[in-house]
């Protein structure tokens, strides 16, 4: 039913998008999905919230993606050029020495993250983890030509693209440009249809900050019925305990009962592992003691509140330069977002008790 697209999913990996500054991905994402859809608007904040129509428009179902990556903002550009950074969203500081950024001013101008080297540190130095505070950015230039192009204020972004590893892909912002790829096919996909409720496809700002934009696309949009998409955490790796994986690799896709935010409504998971089992789609269980998706605030921002639940993709070396997923993974959360999406109206809600 579903093929990945590996060109599509690596323009949508490499289009900038740091949080607050979503603009150019906005754009790819609305040049995609115009054609398809009934109706599609960006709010005041940000958010890009699409629209197809169902047999029933009483009850409406929103299906969401966050459009923001983590990246950097410029804060400080001293007498010889070298850049100062900020960090817009969470990083893993020891994965940035010597890697490529871009930063997006009037051009787009390359660097590469610089720290002291480890010719130069004295040995309790050499023992420390570095700091974000530890790094500059070496664009090659000096400062009278890098005003031309750059300011305080600029984002920045990590310049990778995205490969084939065996059957997983590897690239920058697969967190989370998994979610939005998926969500963009999918409703594409539904388009073709008549869904049973008014679906709301929803792609959502500054996750990364704080899940600002969840809370005003679930109160503008009131939905009845959430469905979230993001990227869990992998940890199948050596030296990890059975108890500490998370999820795994190619074992299909993650069903979340909770995380730090949110506790999925048990209707909602009931009803995606009876879908999942239906269609015979494999998946796995996601428990995230630590960390938060846009799930928590679509759940209870509308006015009504939501029965809420997520599907997550699993990833390995979450928020660090590069991440990696499983090609299965990838197709199963397709299949399980379409099918429920297009069989929500046939559980009994009323019925299953919490």
């Amino acid at each position: 039913m579903f093929e990945i697209d590996i060109p599509k999913l690596r323009q949508c990996c490499s289009t900038p998008g740091p949080p607050g500054y979503e603009h150019r991905i906005r754009k790819l994402l609305t040049q995609w999905l115009e054609p398809h859809v009934d109706e599609l608007y960006t709010d005041n904040i940000g958010n890009l919230i699409t629209h197809i129509r169902g047999r029933d428009s009483s009850r409406r179902v929103a299906l969401a993606a966050h459009m923001d990556e983590i990246g950097f903002i410029v804060h400080h550009i001293d007498e010889e050029g070298f850049v100062r950074f900020y960090p817009l969203g969470g990083f893993d500081p020891k994965t940035l020495t010597a890697q490529r950024v871009i930063i997006h001013g009037r051009e787009d101008i390359l660097g590469v993250m610089g720290t002291k080297p480890i010719h130069l540190m004295r040995e309790e130095e050499r023992k420390q983890l570095p700091k974000i505070e530890d790094y500059f950015i070496d664009t090659g230039r000096k400062r009278d030509d890098l005003l031309q192009y750059i300011a305080v204020g600029d984002p920045i972004t990590r310049e990778r693209d995205l490969v084939e590893m065996g059957d997983c892909i590897n690239a920058k912002s697969l967190d989370n440009r998994l979610s939005v790829y998926i969500l963009t096919e999918v409703l594409t996909r539904l388009a073709e249809t008549e869904p049973p409720y008014d679906v709301y496809g929803i792609f959502t700002v500054q996750e990364e900050l704080g899940l600002r934009g969840a809370y005003t696309a679930a109160h503008s949009i009131n939905p009845d019925f959430v469905l979230n998409l993001d990227v869990t955490i992998a940890f199948d790796v050596p030296g990890a305990q059975p108890h500490e994986y998370g999820t795994r690799l190619g074992h299909g896709v993650a069903i979340k009962i909770m995380d730090a935010t949110v506790v999925s409504d048990p209707r909602m998971v009931r009803f995606l592992r009876q879908t999942a089992e239906k269609h015979q789609i494999p998946h796995q269980d996601e428990l995230l003691p630590k960390g938060g998706t846009d799930t928590g605030p679509l759940q209870r921002a509308g006015r009504s509140g939501a029965i809420s639940g997520a599907l997550s993709i699993p990833t390995r070396h979450l928020h660090q330069v590069i991440e990696t997923a499983h090609k299965k993974d990838i197709l199963h959360t397709m299949q399980l977002l379409y099918h429920a999406a297009l069989e929500i109206h046939n559980h009994p809600w009323a019925d299953d008790p919490f």
